[in-house]
């Protein structure tokens, strides 16, 4: 495995930056944590109808460029850098991902298509308000009924999923528990029973909704993969996801990096910049030696994506907790280097502190995952 990137993956990075430095600024981004959906849909048009971000991953035969993660991987840490407020990673890294791994024949062709041309956003609906990870945080019930599923229940945490055309719902059977008689679900949105309620959150760039199940009906073809076996498919859609998440991180990390080098050369202390201190060097030192690591495991995690292997959760685990580790590292210390300019509203510091916060525990916070790599060791 050579551990490094494609010069097509380097020039689609700086192409990524040149189109996010605009489209992405701090004051579009401000612009967008300010609206109801929390994002600008001309951007969104922009990125897939343009620059088919949306079309990278999704097979040709769907309408897609046929890429793979690893392609997806500079993006993701360009959006990171960015805090580019979008549906992308709940569209492409959690639906999209889930539709291609569980999808039979027509539903990849009914639905793929859209979500290559940017025209239909989607999510993943399968954590709930019992604080637990894994299979466990399944609650939702279905049940058979003439002519389909019958689904009851709420789902929390559902990014965009106040927004979102189609929705991956999992849901088990009583009194089903862990992995058994879990099962997912393509929802629309429009679908009677549905309701969804986008919920306030630390972090204004990214939306969060809660869905609520009341008596939802969908036909047979509306099951992703086998009837019960779906917690294996969820699983590795949020593998991927994770790995998706912790190059978004890197990204993130390294700007935070940038602002307070950046800082730390014109601001000055007793007669020289700060960034002549010892404290100050050590400080940003120790961030890079830590983005760095972290790079090192999201590639890991997207190389080992792109060539389909079978198991991902030790590798994403290992990615999504360094990564968030990292990230919020960074964020701290970027704030601790501005000193006071650092905590007001009008910097930008923090909103990457904010986005470092909520993105670790997103997708299970650093202590599930390192005890679910220990788990995996035989401890």
């Amino acid at each position: 495995m050579e551990f490094s990137f494609s010069e097509d993956q380097d020039e689609l990075r700086r192409a990524a930056r040149r189109f996010l430095e605009v489209e992405s600024s701090e004051e579009r981004v401000r612009a967008a944590m300010e609206t109801e959906q929390g994002f600008d849909s001309a951007v969104w048009q922009q990125l897939s109808d343009e620059l088919a971000w949306t079309a990278l991953t999704i097979p040709e035969a769907y309408g897609g460029l046929g890429m793979s993660y690893l392609d997806l991987h500079p993006l993701m840490e360009e959006m990171g850098r960015a805090l580019l407020c979008s549906p992308f990673f709940s569209t492409i890294c959690l639906g999209a991902n889930a539709l291609l791994l569980g999808g039979n024949d027509q539903q990849k062709e009914r639905l793929l298509p859209g979500i290559a041309a940017g025209e239909t956003t989607a999510t993943l609906a399968y954590a709930e308000d019992n604080r637990l990870e894994g299979a466990d945080a399944i609650g939702a019930s279905y049940s058979v009924v003439e002519g389909g599923y019958a689904l009851q229940g709420q789902k929390h945490y559902v990014l965009d999923g106040h927004t979102a055309k189609l929705i991956v719902v999992a849901a088990r059977t009583e009194p089903s528990k862990g992995a058994e008689g879990v099962s997912l679900f393509l929802v629309p949105a429009d679908t009677p029973g549905l309701r969804r309620t986008w919920t306030p959150t630390m972090d204004q760039t990214r939306r969060l909704a809660r869905i609520d199940l009341d008596g939802v009906t969908v036909p047979r073809d509306a099951l992703l993969g086998e009837e019960g076996a779906g917690w294996k498919l969820c699983e590795r859609t949020l593998d991927l996801a994770r790995i998706g998440l912790a190059a978004e991180q890197v990204g993130a990390a390294e700007m935070c990096l940038d602002m307070a080098v950046e800082y730390a050369k014109v601001r000055k202390q007793f007669g020289r910049p700060i960034g002549s201190f010892q404290a100050i060097k050590h400080k940003c030192a120790d961030m890079l030696t830590m983005i760095e690591s972290a790079r090192s495991a999201a590639f890991y995690g997207s190389a080992l994506a792109a060539q389909g292997e079978a198991d991902l959760g030790e590798a994403a685990s290992s990615a999504k907790a360094f990564c968030s580790d990292t990230f919020f590292h960074c964020a701290a210390e970027n704030i601790q280097i501005h000193g006071g300019i650092g905590f007001t509203w009008e910097h930008p510091a923090h909103m990457y502190f904010k986005r470092a916060k909520s993105v670790e525990v997103l997708l299970g916070d650093p202590s599930y995952h390192r005890e679910r790599v220990a788990q995996r060791m035989g401890l």
